[in-house]
């Protein structure tokens, strides 16, 4: 085999990986990691990078974690195999694909949550017991989402929850306090992550319902689920306006209106779920509101 035959597979087996821990959906964690460090930055002034490196790190092995003990999970209950995958649902493919053997997903989902813990408890030396509570629920959730969580119809809120708690971690671990700013935009950080996992949560509908899970849309049903939607994305514009006149977020954070196009758009696709060219273009643009609107409330702290 060439050099060149060499570096294309390697090329190859990099993509792979890249598509298995869905690359699109872990800047949703990372977004959350930024707030916080932003939050802290506009509070004191300073970060300490190498903690922030670390934990970037150490909250993206977390992310991965789940990500790929989903896949599996979805292979095996064969929902995977039973709904047509679009660019944002339906899971990686790569299992059902034979592409990456299952067990070597499985294995690699435990090695990524054994190296976020790990990070995890390095900062519990040095942090305490708060972070040791973030952690021993991040852990706990990630292991039984695919399973517990989801079956139970709390995929939405243990999404909310995480980005919420990322955001209050990645702020503890860089001023050592939890305040009501920390609070307030991990709050937001979470609705901006479960209105995603929301919208991409329709396609799987059938697949989801024929293999016994109780996702929220099959427990709130289609019709009710595009309302849950459009009341999430109210209430977190709400939120930064709310928050901005009371002095909670900085008046900046109102840059994060610039996502309104893209929220809207989605909304207007969603309820018409049933074409599914416009549900895919809602799951898109969802993605970019969320995206959006959360980098841009990282960045007001910093303006």
């Amino acid at each position: 085999m060439s050099l060149y035959e060499k570096l294309q597979k390697i090329k190859y087996v990099v993509f792979l990986w890249f598509r298995a821990i869905r690359i699109k959906f872990l800047l949703a964690s990372v977004i959350a990691v930024s707030n916080g460090i932003a939050i802290s930055y506009w509070k004191t002034g300073d970060i300490d990078l190498g903690y922030a490196l670390l934990t970037y790190f150490g909250i993206m092995c977390l992310h991965i974690s789940v990500d790929l003990l989903n896949d599996y999970s979805d292979f095996k209950r064969g929902i995977d195999t039973n709904t047509k995958r679009t660019r944002y649902s339906g899971g990686t493919g790569v299992i059902p694909e034979n592409l990456i053997n299952s067990r070597l997903i499985y294995c690699t989902g435990i090695i990524f949550l054994i190296l976020g813990g790990l990070i995890g408890l390095y900062f519990v030396t040095i942090k305490g017991i708060l972070i040791l509570i973030l952690l021993t629920f991040a852990i706990i959730s990630i292991y039984f989402y695919s399973t517990n969580i989801v079956n139970a119809g709390l995929g939405e809120l243990f999404v909310a929850i995480k980005g919420c708690m990322i955001v209050l971690g990645s702020y503890y671990i860089q001023s050592n306090i939890i305040d009501l700013t920390s609070i307030y935009v991990g709050i937001i950080a979470g609705l901006l992550s479960a209105v995603v996992l929301l919208v991409t949560s329709f396609p799987d509908y059938e697949a989801d319902k024929k293999s016994g899970r109780r996702t929220l849309i099959i427990i709130a049903g289609k019709e009710n689920s595009v309302k849950i939607f459009i009341a999430i994305v109210i209430v977190t514009y709400g939120m930064i306006i709310g928050g901005s006149i009371n002095n909670v977020i900085p008046i900046f954070s109102t840059i994060g209106f610039l996502s309104v196009p893209f929220a809207a758009k989605a909304i207007y696709k969603l309820r018409r779920f049933n074409d599914a060219p416009q549900l895919v273009s809602s799951m898109a643009n969802s993605i970019l509101y969320s995206r959006i609107c959360g980098l841009l409330l990282a960045i007001s702290f910093i303006i």
